[in-house]
């Protein structure tokens, strides 16, 4: 079989990549120069605003994922009954576990203290849930099998609603509960004292 044609047309496929690639650099419009700088400058503002967010004020993703068997929280030894709601621990630390399922948030209303550090623990029972505290930053999804946490603290007394903002059925629409924030002073802590049930998370 005679290669020669197919050699001699790769040669010269390749002798006119080499030229174009020795001739004049591409001409760009200054009109494209400005915008691709524009974009640049944009996107540079991004990451800046990301790695500001991450560093000073400690906005980060989650950095590891729990889960948890949604079918059996009432099994659990952290999710029980007995355990929700508010719970302070030898050291003094309030954490706040609540159980979120058609058409309710269990407890429906908890009180904390203002101005104290608090961990919320999220689980959800059933579906995918949200939730939603009007002129706070407290908003996260609640996945089954997964725990959602979130550490906040209250600046003033006053009550918030707590509201699902996933769409979750038809009783959506009620799905609602509350947080009464009280001063600190004023704020007594609940008797019992938290359990970890750590064993049942993966």
């Amino acid at each position: 079989m005679n290669t020669d044609p197919l050699k001699k047309k790769w040669a010269n496929a390749i002798q006119t990549i080499a030229d174009l690639s020795k001739g004049d650099p591409i001409h760009v419009d200054p009109l494209e120069k400005r915008w691709a700088y524009v974009i640049l400058a944009i996107a540079s503002l991004f990451v800046a605003i990301i790695m500001i967010d991450a560093l000073v004020h400690d906005i980060n993703p989650p950095s590891h994922v729990e889960t948890i068997d949604s079918a059996r929280l009432h099994l659990s030894k952290e999710f029980a009954e007995d355990n929700l709601g508010v719970q302070v621990d030898g050291n003094g630390n309030v954490t706040v576990r609540i159980v979120a399922g058609r058409y309710g948030f269990y407890p429906k209303q908890v009180t904390v203290p203002s101005g104290t550090p608090l961990k919320f623990r999220w689980v959800s029972m059933d579906v995918l849930h949200g939730i939603h505290l009007p002129m706070t930053n407290m908003n996260t999804m609640i996945l089954p099998g997964y725990v959602a946490e979130l550490k906040t603290d209250f600046p003033k007394p006053g009550n918030y609603p707590l509201l699902c903002n996933e769409y979750c059925g038809m009783g959506h629409d009620h799905m609602w509960g509350s947080i009464t924030v009280v001063a600190k002073e004023h704020w007594t802590a609940p008797v019992t004292t938290a359990s970890k049930g750590d064993s049942d998370h993966e």
